[in-house]
């Protein structure tokens, strides 16, 4: 995703007076840019769209969190969450698929699932997953690779 296209939609949003969509992306907007600071990088498709991810997380947490007593603000982070993750990246869900991509990564990296402990395995593995899967699901399939 890029950075201008949530730029864009922001507009769009102040345009119809959506004030929560404007709010949430802004605070993505923002998250980018201190990202982009902290790690002393240029803004990518990629950096954005693991900020989306973790902006997404982050959200799925308030939710998880939200008391009973309130669910006007529950409301609030699941229209939060909606609007994130329009612009997230989708990750691949599919054990088959993450499997295969495993493997890949195992044999491209040279990695023995057999002889190799899961730091190993997880080193090989991550840069290839990151952003692509997701990791409780590629977590389950490692250990399934390990037994």
């Amino acid at each position: 995703m890029k950075l201008e296209t949530i730029q864009e939609s922001i507009k769009m949003a102040m345009k119809t007076h959506a004030t929560l969509e404007v709010e949430t992306l802004r605070s993505v907007v923002a998250a980018v840019k201190k990202a982009a600071i902290d790690k002393r990088c240029e803004i990518t498709e990629e950096l954005v769209d693991e900020m989306l991810l973790k902006e997404a997380k982050i959200i799925k947490e308030q939710i998880e969190t939200c008391p009973a007593t309130r669910p006007e603000m529950r409301e609030e982070y699941e229209y939060r969450l909606m609007i994130v993750e329009n612009f997230a990246p989708k990750l691949v869900t599919d054990e088959i698929t993450i499997k295969t991509m495993i493997g890949v990564a195992l044999a491209s990296a040279g990695v023995d699932p057999e002889t190799a402990n899961k730091g190993q395995v997880m080193k090989a593995v991550m840069p290839a997953l990151k952003g692509k899967a997701d990791m409780k699901i590629a977590n389950q399939v490692i250990a399934t690779f390990l037994k």
